[in-house]
């Protein structure tokens, strides 16, 4: 094959097609603004209890991290959390109290989870967990049972077009 050919041939690289991104297939190493903020997502977790399945990416711009929380009940709802220090206890109390709001336990149970990125040292684990709502009904916090650790986040929820996902891979 000669040099003109092989210049103007039809047989270009293909270069590989990058899935669209929404809130339930974001890659650790995409970029989520929010807030006017730009975040590296640097962890996924995907959590699941029996059929059901959430996810949680560990958003990152300098020295902080919040959370993105995703799942898919009759409608897409998202929540950003950010870790706070509560120190709470199992069993998890029916009610908590946090820089003066009342917190009531909404749900509760345990989840298998796994992780990506920063999260791989959780894969095969179980998680109990507990969430709480404020009684604005805007406010929640979140509990996780690592162990003998409770993680408590506090968060609220936000609206898909709060959001921009910027893939990092394909």
């Amino acid at each position: 094959m000669g040099f003109f050919s092989r210049l103007f041939s039809k047989s270009e690289k293909q270069t590989p097609e990058v899935k669209e991104r929404t809130p339930l297939n974001i890659q650790v190493g995409d970029i989520v603004t929010y807030d006017l903020v730009d975040y590296e997502v640097v962890g996924k977790i995907t959590y699941r209890d029996g059929s059901y399945e959430w996810y949680s990416y560990q958003l990152l711009e300098g020295s902080t991290t919040k959370w993105l929380a995703a799942e898919m009940d009759d409608e897409l709802e998202l929540g950003v959390y950010q870790t706070v220090k509560l120190p709470v206890s199992r069993p998890f109390p029916k009610t908590l109290e946090y820089e003066g709001q009342s917190f009531f336990k909404d749900e509760e149970g345990e989840a298998r989870v796994s992780g990506e990125g920063r999260s791989t040292n959780i894969n095969g684990r179980t998680v109990s967990y507990a969430d709480y709502v404020a009684e604005d009904e805007e406010t929640y916090l979140s509990l996780e049972s690592w162990g003998t650790e409770v993680e408590v986040s506090i968060g609220h929820d936000i609206e898909n077009y709060e959001i921009k996902i910027i893939a990092g891979s394909k």
